[in-house]
């Protein structure tokens, strides 16, 4: 009986565990039901160009991630599912340009002034390359510092901050008329300058009047200026404030004073005061006007003034009466000048009043005003700086590498691209990448590899530079190394290597070219070259027509180097773009000899792409909005702008979801 009831007993059990079995398996068919269609659907190449990455090592990142709904795949980066598979990537590539630069420069039987230049520069370039890896080899240890010095000291780090600093005239005119502010300018930060505005003299060709030939003007007049010392060196140095009395030799015939910024040889709009006080409607600076009113004309009117202001006291009139001051600077007699920094921007005073103010500009900030200069017809007789700042400030260019894995740069898909832009920068200017990098760079076209964006450096003739460039390259992966000594007449050489990487490496269907100092927005150069039929090709910039060489000045072109009388028409050179056949030619003519360099880079383009137009139709696309000077309201790219304003268009482009611009109040 007993054995009877344990027989039943297995026997139920039997039964309960084969049915276990069978809802497991039941639950695991489902699962793999619903598995395999999602392996199916995603697919292995979609994998590869979003979520997965390789270590370096062959293995995979095998974080799990959840999956975002499908409305939201085209705003985000789509994280999917680890596989395990073996990940298909690029192969690796050098932060050098592939491009044979010694093949293409080859023909010197002319002697061309340009092709001996290359080829100088190259073969320099080559020696200082071959250090460069010598020094990465020997440094491998070392970190990244990205200031700009090898050792990752920095002059700065044990420059002292003065509370105040003070010289005479004969220590200012030794120091070359320049006071060093070694951190800059704080609120509260005041400067004093006493001097003596020297007596006019003849001038047959002032920079502030018209006049013409054998004409001569009597002129005095003498500036003063805030300027970022420390920002690139090798470069004129941004003017943070430009205050510029004009006693005598104004073009309006009138003493005035004229106050500007300019960045890169681009001055913004000046502010004129003229003699009229600012009208009661217009904008304050801390609630002082930005031109008070003085005498225009010479002659008693502030003496009979004063006579009857105190004439008017004495009779007990209470009505409150103002009083007419001549203009601030007179030929011969001492001033004292104070300028100080408020919080909405500066402001002049001069023998005790209140002159002029001027409100901070964007992308020219107290803390990067790291000089003063003092030049033109005055003799300086001292010279106070007090309320310095005692601390180094935030944003300091040698501190201006943000080495965070944000901003690097997404893998090259395998796939064509849909356009490529090549940056052209110089070695040191590691802030104006920075600002790109954390500007326009962040746009989801270019997150998700859609569009790629190389910067092109050549070398520096500083070996520390080079070093930090090189680290740079190898940790942001956004830098393609030109092989070459920097050199502004062989720009034209970092273009070819543009057309060969957007060619070769990404096999895009447009690439432009762009200047570090230029805000792109990405959707609407799309939309630019999506304009045209896919079947042309396409030329797209503010291209200039009928252009005549400078024949005389700082930018003259001789003869030899320009025999023609007119420029081809070319889009200047700050953002143009062109499509992918014309850029196959550009590189197939350099290979083969056949292209003919010029020392101004646009003009060379413009001059390849009339080649090409004469066999094959290149739909122009001429547009302002491609702005060469500044930036203009709904612009396309924006040029000439700060590190800030770069930050500045950036953060506005998406707050407001429409362009503006950011050096305008």
């Amino acid at each position: 009986m007993k054995r009877a009831n344990l027989d039943l007993l297995l026997s139920v059990s039997r039964q309960r565990s084969m049915r276990v079995l069978i809802v497991m398996g039941l639950f695991y068919i489902l699962f793999m039901g619903f598995e395999v269609p999602f392996v199916l659907k995603n697919g292995l190449g979609s994998v590869s160009q979003e979520g997965l990455f390789s270590n370096g090592n062959g293995l995979l990142n095998s974080k799990a991630l959840a999956l975002d709904s499908e409305e939201n795949l085209e705003e985000k980066e789509a994280p999917v599912r680890p596989l395990d598979v073996p990940y298909k990537s690029r192969p690796e590539r050098t932060p050098f340009s592939s491009l044979n630069f010694t093949a293409g420069i080859v023909n010197l039987s002319l002697e061309s002034g340009i092709l001996k230049a290359a080829k100088d520069a190259l073969e320099l370039g080559g020696r200082v390359l071959r250090e460069l890896e010598l020094i990465g080899k020997n440094s491998s240890d070392r970190g990244f510092n990205g200031v700009g010095s090898v050792n990752g000291s920095s002059s700065s780090n044990s420059e002292l901050c003065p509370h105040s600093i003070s010289v005479t005239g004969d220590e200012f005119s030794k120091k070359g008329r320049v006071m060093v502010l070694p951190c800059g300018l704080t609120l509260g930060s005041h400067i004093t300058v006493v001097g003596i505005p020297r007596p006019a003299h003849a001038e047959t060709d002032p920079k502030i009047s018209l006049l013409k030939e054998g004409q001569y003007v009597m002129v005095s007049q003498f500036m003063m200026e805030l300027q970022g010392l420390k920002t690139v060196e090798g470069e004129d140095p941004p003017r943070i404030l430009h205050f510029n009395p004009r006693l005598k030799g104004d073009w309006s015939g009138k003493p005035v004073i004229e106050q500007n910024t300019c960045y890169r040889m681009q001055w913004g709009t000046s502010q004129r005061c003229e003699g009229w006080k600012s009208r009661a409607d217009e904008e304050t600076v801390d609630d002082l006007v930005k031109c008070e009113k003085w005498i225009r004309d010479d002659d008693n009117g502030s003496e009979e003034s004063k006579a009857t202001w105190w004439l008017k006291r004495l009779i007990g009139r209470t009505k409150k009466v103002t009083i007419d001051w001549p203009f601030p600077f007179v030929e011969g007699k001492l001033f004292v000048l104070t300028l100080s920094a408020g919080l909405e921007g500066y402001h002049v005073n001069v023998d005790g009043r209140h002159i002029t103010s001027f409100p901070y500009r964007t992308g020219f900030t107290l803390e990067d005003a790291t000089g003063l200069s003092l030049n033109g017809d005055i003799d300086v007789h001292s010279v106070f700086a007090a309320s310095l700042p005692t601390s180094h400030p935030s944003f300091a260019p040698q501190r201006h590498l943000d080495l965070s894995d944000t901003w690097k740069a997404p893998p090259i898909p395998e796939g064509p691209v849909e356009m490529f832009i090549g940056i052209l920068s110089a070695g040191n200017h590691f802030a104006e990448r920075m600002a790109v990098r954390k500007s326009w760079m962040q746009h989801k076209l270019i997150k998700s590899s859609k569009v790629v964006v190389r910067f092109f450096v050549a070398l520096h003739a500083r070996k520390e530079v080079n070093v930090e460039v090189k680290r740079e390259a190898e940790f942001f992966g956004d830098i393609v190394i030109v092989p070459y000594m920097d050199n502004y007449d062989l720009v034209v050489l970092k273009t070819v290597a543009i057309c060969e990487y957007g060619v070769r490496t990404v096999s895009a269907k447009y690439i432009m070219k762009g200047d570090d100092d230029a805000f792109v927005r990405v959707d609407a150069i799309i939309d630019e070259a999506k304009k045209v039929p896919e079947s042309r090709s396409l030329y797209i910039g503010n291209i200039n027509y009928y252009h005549k060489p400078l024949r005389s000045g700082k930018w003259a072109v001789t003869y030899e180097e320009w025999p023609e009388e007119d420029y081809p028409p070319y889009a200047n050179g700050p953002g143009y773009i062109i499509s992918s056949d014309i850029a196959n030619s550009i590189l197939s003519d350099f290979e083969k000899h056949k292209l003919r360099l010029f020392k101004m880079e646009d003009v060379s383009v413009g001059m390849w792409v009339e080649k090409f137009n004469s066999s094959r139709p290149v739909e122009y696309v001429h547009s302002l909005k491609f702005c060469q000077f500044g930036c203009i309201e709904d612009y396309i790219t924006a040029h000439y702008q700060s590190p800030r304003q770069m930050l500045c268009l950036w953060n506005k482009l998406r707050q407001q979801g429409k362009p503006s611009c950011c050096n305008m109040r």
